[in-house]
């Protein structure tokens, strides 16, 4: 199972990439563990990205990759892997295609904006020990307080409704398109193309679950 996760921030990618990488025995490719795992390794693609980034520069599609095609070398991606957060431009969808990084499926989780709005603004987080209210779907026993320690519960800087809003307008603007871009090129019948499927984010985690399985296993 090679597949690539697409949705917008907040959709719950990373809960599913969970439930997907235990079903399929995957591992989950994501390009900032690799880069800091390619530095800390000292490796001749982890240098690159070292000095690029140390001058405070963005990491080139080029050296993204090559650390990629090195990753997919390791044991543990015998049985396939699990792309999110990457590609993130039309630019890095291509890089990867000429590199013959192949995928078998692309999954889209679909989620209206304003649900992420909701989703994300409404969670409390308590500060010591990491705790994740929500107001409307998980709240505390009482109003704005952990439950367990009974001190009071805060709105992080990225749950912000401002914040949730300028993330997805980021998404919309440069990585929406890859939408487009993978289902024209799975609906094309050519030799290496993906199959496409999207399911809806909105509901219970595990009816989500069972939906990504259920169109994973077409």
């Amino acid at each position: 199972m090679r597949l690539i996760l697409l949705g917008a921030p907040g959709a719950g990618k990373g809960t599913q990439a969970n439930f997907i990488k235990e079903k399929y025995n995957i591992p989950q490719i994501s390009t900032g563990d690799m880069l800091r795992a390619a530095i800390k390794a000292g490796t001749d693609m982890g240098m690159a990205a070292k000095k690029v980034m140390d001058a405070g520069g963005l990491v080139s599609d080029d050296i993204m990759i090559g650390l990629v095609k090195d990753r997919l070398q390791d044991a543990d991606c015998a049985n396939g892997y699990l792309f999110d957060g990457f590609p993130r431009t039309i630019a890095q969808a291509d890089a990867m295609k000429e590199a013959g990084i192949n995928v078998d499926y692309v999954l889209e989780i679909d989620v209206p904006d304003e649900s992420i709005v909701e989703r994300m603004s409404g969670r409390r987080s308590h500060p010591g020990s990491g705790r994740v209210y929500h107001l409307k779907f998980n709240p505390p026993k009482v109003d704005n307080l952990d439950d367990i320690t009974g001190e009071p519960l805060i709105l992080r800087d990225d749950d912000q409704a401002e914040t949730v809003k300028k993330r997805l307008a980021v998404y919309h603007n440069q990585t929406e398109v890859l939408l487009g871009y993978y289902n024209k090129w799975a609906q094309s019948g050519l030799p290496g193309a993906p199959k496409y499927r999207r399911i809806s984010g909105v509901g219970p985690v595990e009816q989500i679950r069972d939906a990504a399985f259920a169109a994973l296993d077409e």
